[in-house]
């Protein structure tokens, strides 16, 4: 069984899209139309945390707000000003500003590009195995069952 050869280096910018522009259900999926991820850490073999070059268009969105239980995250902005919505409100961020999301502290979150130019940012996040994600303004959850991502409902029913 031969590995697959993993670069040393590489230019972030031309790293391939992601394949599946994203994993959530619909209503949910048509929301990330203007968002672009680059997954970085996937390129190198990388299994204990993920790390996304993302880019969001005029009006795109990181994700549906959400909280995990597990898994902390942290964002970097290189360009343009990205609204950070969380429950303490809108933050406008510039480029040089980072955030961060402590893992089952129930703090919802997301960016959304509510400007005429794009976003770039890095994200990144741990694979905690078990985590969940919560969506306070929707009816959706997330399940990590086996490093794979299963939405149902709030009431537990799948989607």
């Amino acid at each position: 069984m031969s590995q697959e050869k993993k670069p040393v280096a590489i230019d972030a910018s031309e790293a391939p899209l992601r394949t599946k522009p994203t994993n959530y259900p619909e209503p949910f999926a048509s929301l990330m139309a203007g968002r672009e991820k680059r997954p970085l850490g996937d390129l190198f073999g990388l299994t204990n945390f993920g790390v996304n070059l993302t880019r969001l268009k005029p009006g795109g969105m990181s994700s549906v707000r959400h909280c995990h239980s597990k898994q902390d995250e942290f964002i970097y902005v290189f360009s343009g000003a990205p609204t950070l919505h969380t429950d303490e409100g809108r933050t406008v961020l510039s480029p040089g500003m980072c955030a961060g999301f402590k893992a089952g502290n129930g703090n919802g979150h997301h960016l959304i590009n509510e400007t005429n130019e794009d976003v770039l940012y890095l994200e990144i996040g741990d694979r905690t195995p078990g985590d969940e994600a919560q969506y306070p303004d929707d009816d959706l959850q997330a399940l990590l069952v086996e490093g794979k991502w299963k939405f149902v409902h709030k009431d537990g029913t799948s989607y």
